[in-house]
């Protein structure tokens, strides 16, 4: 989707949107390989095993127009949502290609969600059926009363107590169907917001998301596709970050895609899976990121050999963006978004556009702006919010059954994201925190991204999070709370030697007043701290 041009300024210039009236995420993604060559690597499936298996573009067409006839039977019609609750493996990219050519609308569930989060999001968007599998089933069968709604349970792993065989009933429908002629603007899926502020809210897009994640794909992939790209990440396609960045990106460009199951992300296993499979592009959320830096010694243990590597999600740090120089032996590109409005900040080594600290330009195509409170520009340097224009493709269609959350989104034009960022002089954009992260001491605005930064080059120190603990005399002080690395052993003398680590390398108001050391950090299933709940310790 970009222009062929190597340079920032004439992408920006040359760039126009090539959004059609008509368009459907199913047919763009699978029919359209599938007829050109039904053999063509779709998905490259690796087992827990170590078993690989080729999901090919025809396998896809089948089984999601076999799908498709399994919904439209139980009268799932446009509009209908229908849930996806599966780890990464290819029936999930089936299910979500049957539900687009349908016209019904995808809610896709992470696998790690317990039954309060599925029964909120189950309930809340009145999802009319599911596919899932023996695991998913377990979570269902104490909140099944709870959803009328809920009609069809298909279940990968075969039939059970209120379940359906998803296998047996693929089997005795038709394998062709015909997609559903529905516009750009037609709702598509509903990501459910991470929740770290408040109750999640469904974002519904439509089938034109995916085409406005295309230049901010092309961005921090460095014009993917090239000879040989084969995308991964470790994020579940659940989240928006694996979904639209990854997944349904990758079947766009007919680039093979990894699907494999982590019962939880394990660094050394990463490796192996990167090494083994040929990854050469991948999106890892910084969490993970630092993580993998723990690993010893990978260059020497692992055949690694990425051409790409993107980051989003937070903030990813100077000391984590120097590992991925010396590690990979490229940029990680740092990029922004969420899940109302993903992908509209970018860097990208190949072109220059790189700066410790920031995370990255407006991608082509997309207008972003550090705005005040009246929706009036920042001046450079000035802190302010980042807010995106639009009409822009990538933008959602609406929160679901919340319309005064909709409305509140937005000042004039401008969706605000929440999040507080200082644009400098040559046009980068560089992350200061939620608006309700940034904590505020003795008159200085503190965000937590540099302090934790800061705390995670500690050699004691594994995962750091930073929050404004109350305090009579400077309305807030910094509070850090630390999970230590293994066989590194609690202490006060320690507290007291990451403070004045802190203090050395920024500054004495943005040390840690106090040090907590914790044994686990509280998070997202998409990777992001829940300071909400760091907050609610102190």
């Amino acid at each position: 989707m970009l222009p062929d041009a190597r340079d920032y300024e004439t992408l920006r210039r040359q760039f126009r949107w090539q959004v059609p009236a008509r368009y459907n995420i199913g047919v763009d993604c699978c029919d359209r390989w599938a007829v050109r060559d039904p053999r063509r690597l779709a998905i490259l499936h690796v087992h827990g095993d170590g078993r690989s298996q080729n999901i090919t573009y025809g396998w896809l067409r089948e089984t999601s127009n076999r799908l498709a006839n399994v919904l439209a039977a139980q009268r799932i019609v446009c509009g209908d949502r229908v849930a996806i609750l599966l780890p990464q493996t290819p029936e999930v990219a089936a299910a979500h290609l049957a539900i687009y050519k349908l016209g019904a609308i995808a809610l896709p569930l992470a696998m790690l969600f317990g039954i309060d989060a599925l029964s909120y999001r189950l309930q809340n968007s009145g999802a009319k059926a599911i596919v899932t599998s023996t695991a998913g089933l377990a979570k269902l069968a104490g909140i099944r009363a709870d959803l009328p709604a809920l009609g069809l349970v298909l279940s990968i792993d075969g039939a059970a107590d209120g379940a359906v065989d998803f296998q047996a009933s693929l089997a005795r429908a038709s394998a062709e169907f015909t997609p559903v002629d529905t516009t750009a603007d037609d709702p598509a899926m509903m990501v459910y917001t991470s929740g770290t502020t408040g109750p999640p809210k469904g974002a519904v897009h439509g089938h034109r998301v995916l085409l406005g994640h295309l230049p901010g794909i092309e961005t921090h992939h460095e014009f993917l596709p090239q000879q040989g790209d084969c995308l991964w990440t470790p994020a579940d396609w659940a989240w928006a970050g694996g979904l639209l960045n990854v997944l349904l990106p990758g079947l766009h460009y007919g680039v093979p895609v990894v699907a494999h199951r982590f019962e939880r992300f394990d660094p050394e296993e990463a490796y192996a899976l990167m090494a083994s499979a040929g990854v050469r592009n991948a999106f890892i959320p910084p969490t993970a990121l630092r993580m993998l830096r723990l690993t010893p010694n990978p260059q020497g243990r692992y055949d690694v050999r990425m051409r790409t590597v993107g980051s989003g999600g937070e903030s990813l740090g100077a000391e984590t963006l120097e590992w991925g120089r010396s590690v990979f032996g490229l940029t990680i590109n740092e990029f922004y978004g969420q899940t109302e409005c993903n992908l509209v900040l970018s860097g990208c080594g190949a072109i220059g556009v790189t700066r410790g600290g920031a995370i990255g330009k407006p991608v082509p195509g997309h207008e972003v702006a550090v705005i005040r409170e009246d929706g009036t520009c920042a001046d450079i340097g000035e802190q302010g919010q980042i807010a995106v224009k639009r009409p822009d493709p990538v933008m959602f269609l609406e929160y679901w059954d919340r319309p005064d959350a909709t409305r509140e989104k937005f000042i004039g034009d401008w969706m605000t994201t929440g999040d507080e960022a200082i644009l400098d002089e040559d046009g980068y954009y560089h992350f200061v925190g939620r608006e309700d992260d940034v904590i505020t001491s003795a008159g200085y605005r503190i965000g937590p991204g540099e302090i934790e930064d800061c705390l995670i080059r500690h050699p004691a120190v594994a995962l750091a999070a930073a929050i404004g603990k109350p305090d009579t005399l400077r309305t807030e002080i910094v509070k850090a709370f630390v999970v230590l690395k293994d066989g590194v052993v609690a202490s006060e003398a320690l507290a007291a030697e990451i403070q004045d680590f802190v203090k050395t390398r920024l500054s004495a108001h943005e040390y840690p007043r106090e040090v907590a050391f914790i044994d686990a950090m509280p998070m997202t299933t998409t990777g992001k701290i829940i300071r909400r709940l760091l907050r609610e310790r102190v």
